[in-house]
């Protein structure tokens, strides 16, 4: 007589598999960097047969992509009532991942590579970069609803001159002021805007 006692299905094995690839992938990443990473490497550090991973992913670029779409922030759009004060909620944002010293590698990682693993690029872009432009994008269109910045203003251009004005200082640290305050200062020039109280 078959036992028809129904039994929990606990975590598909495909999903454990699936997560230990990831962070395998990072703690490689972390230690030996983009080039030092082998499929092999992921699949022994993951204990995971080769043919799993590559049920997933084609190449090393896009596990890689993924992995690190697994561990961003999660995207904001700030709404504070202005353009300053939402400005500062995406300065505190970034400045989380700044501090972390997991993602100055990623980025480190990604300017180093960017010609010699174009793909790798493309995927981070398109799945990183491009959403939170998008989500930029909304802020600067409040913003020009509320008459603080001209309505010709590209929100595209804005969102990629801050990111540039961010990632300065993480490549040529500045010889007396924090990511913080640097990042700051500069805004107020590049925006025109106070991005808080203090004459920073």
């Amino acid at each position: 007589m078959k036992d028809l006692t129904k039994r929990s299905p606990g975590r598909p094995r495909s999903i454990k598999s699936h997560q230990a690839m990831l962070q395998a992938t990072l703690d490689l990443l972390s230690e030996v960097g983009f080039d030092g990473i082998s499929m092999d490497a992921i699949a022994a550090r993951a204990k995971v047969g080769k043919t799993t991973i590559y049920r997933r992913y084609t190449n090393k670029e896009e596990l890689v992509a993924d992995a690190i779409e697994n561990i961003k922030e999660e995207i904001i759009i700030p709404d504070t009532g202005s353009l300053r004060g939402d400005l500062e909620a995406f300065i505190q944002n970034a400045l989380q991942i700044t501090i972390n010293p997991l993602w100055r590698q990623i980025i480190a990682m990604i300017i180093s590579n960017r010609s010699s693993h174009p793909e790798f690029a493309r995927i981070y872009w398109t799945k990183y970069l491009e959403p939170r432009r998008e989500a930029f994008a909304i802020v600067i269109e409040r913003a020009k609803a509320r008459d603080e910045i001209a309505e010709n203003l590209d929100p595209f251009l804005v969102f990629d001159a801050m990111s540039g004005i961010m990632l300065y200082p993480l490549i040529v640290p500045p010889s007396s002021d924090s990511w913080e305050t640097y990042v700051r200062r500069s805004l107020q020039v590049f925006i025109g805007l106070k991005l808080n109280n203090n004459n920073v």
